[in-house]
């Protein structure tokens, strides 16, 4: 008998509620959990210098000592334009070629249920949902899935994607992708939310985690193929072992029943975005994983409430039942599991017996990504965001060199390299005076959303243990709960912090900032010179430039170098580039960068009535700002994952056909093969038919 489907009620902005449903456990429907009173960039009063006067003088940034910042006031877009970096005259037409790496013609935004690329190019899905990837493992079949099979298939939901060399391979890479969840909805017939089987539970748990691929390009093109059965190949999992590493390993807050010296956990959930390391690891951020925990109406300790709270673990029954078929997701009988989640996970993908490793010097939040790069003494900095609203952005600066050289013992050193070193929260000053503040996002008279800012400290791990830097709390709570310490040192609470990620070119660091729609409402806090407009439905880009461009640094310059939306909109801003010359951009999510220093930019929850897609922009030069779509992506898709290499971009396609409504029986998408198959998310790349680079 086939069971009715739990009634599913569209969600303000792009994205549909079957997708805030299954992916962050409805986060938008529950009470913000940043209610902490610490100060915003909006409530500083203006007096510091411009990032550009601070930048022409040479100066040192200045560390805002006054409480908060401003908000944007009335300006205009030709100000903004006559002062803007590149940006010669006032919005004047651009003419000549776009910059090299983005001579493509964009895409139109539109509604197709497929992926639509620019003219000249060619695309294949590289690896879907369920294909086998491990020796033994069965072709899919959606009828006849198991547990067993999936855990040796490509997982469900591809998030974050990472390409790797593969020496003495020619032709052949490693790609590495995070599984981010499961919508059962869309993987089982007749599937009951309220009564799952043990099967769907394990078969969902087989579909979280990692997946380890060798991929195949061929010669002529930039196809590339998956390669089943590599040695290399791997799947982490809900049940594989991972280890925590660092100065949170065997604490109190992280023991439970089944792991009493708190060193060992099993699986990673939630993996959003990840970065790349230059020793030749992955990293990948565990995001919303607050929504797979029940039981917490039986939790009775006020401060473990307070604490789950503080991470948005509120819910008695989890969407997926998972605790009734494992205690450890019930936090009523283990309160610790949901602190064994949350943290940044460092993945050898050279090594398939290898144990990942969750790095806890860098902290516990909803880890959207971690990119690092190195200072000039070789060491590492990473960048990361909370992505919730009103939370903030983090960086960790190791106190260890990276070994070079190809030896096992250089290998092991760098293993422990974000072990030890400073986890620092972002605040950010705003220059506008108050009196220019509406949150409408009109610009300030200064023509530019600018300021400066400081890397707060909170805490310190070294050789011989860790130190506070939080009044009130150890080290330990600092990166167990580290919302909480940032709270305390009044961080500036931001518009979802998603992917952060430096310029290898320029070293400038580039911050994702999806949306916040809670923005200016009553009780909560009003637009800022970081977040202009209340309200906010498409986000915007924030450029940081840290102190003589060292990552090191603890004072940066800041500011927005996108304000997303539709460029008629006056509230959007392009870098001072032409309004009209630029392609219609909503709620940016990941970045990455090509080989000529451009950014580019993935979207999820479109709020402007089109499909997401991915985005280039120039970062440089006469052409800063403009922002050209390359592709979309299917009904019900986000982009994730973007790569750009010189001959190949590559996409992650997740979630298609989450449309609410929609099911196994009733699909919203046939993508990728065709009207009466399952809908599976995927991953794609597409390169130029005439074999050229990309975009040149």
């Amino acid at each position: 008998m086939r069971k009715l489907l739990p009634i599913i009620t569209s969600h303000a902005g792009g994205r549909s509620a079957m997708t805030c449903r299954f992916r962050c456990g409805d986060a938008c429907f529950h009470e913000v959990p940043n209610t902490s009173d610490n100060e915003y960039v909006g409530d500083v009063i203006a007096g510091a210098l411009s990032r550009r006067s601070m930048m022409r003088a040479a100066a040192v940034v200045t560390v805002a000592t006054a409480a908060g910042g401003a908000v944007v006031g009335a300006g205009t877009p030709q100000a903004a334009a006559a002062q803007a970096e590149g940006a010669d005259t006032a919005y004047q037409t651009k003419t000549g070629k776009a910059a090299r790496g983005l001579r493509f013609t964009p895409v139109a935004p539109n509604t197709n249920d497929a992926v639509t690329i620019p003219d000249g190019y060619a695309q294949n899905v590289v690896i879907r949902w369920g294909e086998p990837i491990l020796r033994g493992a069965p072709a899919f079949d959606p009828d006849k899935q198991t547990a067993a099979a999936q855990a040796g298939q490509f997982g469900y939901n591809n998030d974050f994607l990472s390409l790797l060399p593969l020496r003495g391979e020619p032709g052949r890479q490693v790609l590495v992708a995070n599984h981010e969840y499961t919508d059962e909805i869309l993987m089982f017939k007749g599937y009951d939310a309220a009564n799952p089987t043990r099967e769907q539970v394990e078969i969902a748990w087989a579909a979280h985690g990692l997946s380890v691929v060798v991929v195949q390009e061929e010669r002529s093109s930039g196809k590339l193929t998956a390669v089943p059965r590599h040695r290399l190949n791997r799947r982490l999992t809900t049940t594989s072992k991972f280890r925590l590493a660092g100065p949170v390993a065997g604490s109190e807050l992280v023991r439970t029943k089944a792991d009493p010296t708190g060193t060992t956990v099993l699986g990673t959930l939630n993996n959003c975005a990840g970065g790349e390391t230059p020793w030749g690891t992955t990293l990948h951020g565990e995001e919303n994983f607050n929504q797979y925990f029940g039981g917490f109406d039986k939790v009775t300790d006020p401060m473990t409430v307070a604490r789950l709270k503080r991470y948005g673990v509120t819910t008695a029954v989890s969407e997926r039942k998972w605790e009734r078929f494992d205690d450890r997701f019930d936090l009523s009988k283990e309160p610790n599991e949901a602190n064994r989640f949350g943290w940044v996970v460092e993945l050898d993908p050279y090594d398939p017996e290898s144990t990942p490793r969750k790095r806890t010097a860098l902290g516990r939040f909803k880890h959207e990504a971690a990119q690092p790069r190195l200072t000039d003494d070789g060491r590492p900095v990473v960048y990361m965001g909370d992505d919730e609203r009103f939370d903030y952005f983090y960086k960790f600066v190791s106190s260890k060199r990276m070994a070079k050289g190809g030896s096992r013992a250089a290998h092991e050193h760098n293993l422990t390299l974000l072990d030890e070193g400073t986890l620092y929260v972002a605040k950010l000053t705003g220059d506008s005076p108050a009196t220019e503040i509406d949150g409408t996002g009109k610009l300030p008279s200064d023509g530019e959303f600018d300021g400066s800012g400081a890397w707060i400290p909170l805490a310190t791990a070294g050789p011989d243990g860790a130190v506070s830097h939080v009044e009130g709390m150890t080290a330990e709570e600092v990166y167990v709960f580290t919302r909480l310490a940032a709270d305390k040192v009044g961080a500036t609470k931001m518009d979802r912090p998603e992917d952060v990620e430096p310029s290898p070119q320029s070293g400038k660091v580039y911050v994702a900032l999806t949306n916040n729609t809670n923005r200016g409402k009553t009780g909560f806090a009003a637009a800022d010179e970081a977040n202009p407009r209340n309200s906010n439905k498409h986000g915007q880009v924030l450029e940081l430039t840290e102190s003589r461009n060292r990552p090191e640094s603890t004072t940066f310059a800041w500011s927005l170098f996108l304000v997303a939306g539709d460029p008629n909109d006056p509230a959007t801003y392009f870098a001072g580039f032409p309004k009209d010359q630029v392609s219609p951009i909503s709620c940016p999510d990941n970045v990455a960068f090509d080989p000529y220093g451009n950014l580019w930019i993935s979207t999820d929850g479109n709020a402007l009535g089109t499909h997401d897609g991915l985005f280039g922009v120039a970062t440089r030069g006469e052409r800063r700002g403009e922002l050209k779509q390359f592709l979309t992506v299917p009904t019900g898709a986000e982009t994730c994952g973007p790569i750009i290499q010189g001959r190949r971009v590559l996409v992650a396609v997740q979630h298609p056909g989450e449309i609410d409504g929609a099911s196994v029986e009733k699909p919203a998408s046939t993508w990728p093969d065709g009207p009466g198959t399952l809908v599976r998310p995927s991953v794609v790349a597409v390169w130029r038919k005439d074999g050229c680079n990309i975009g040149v």
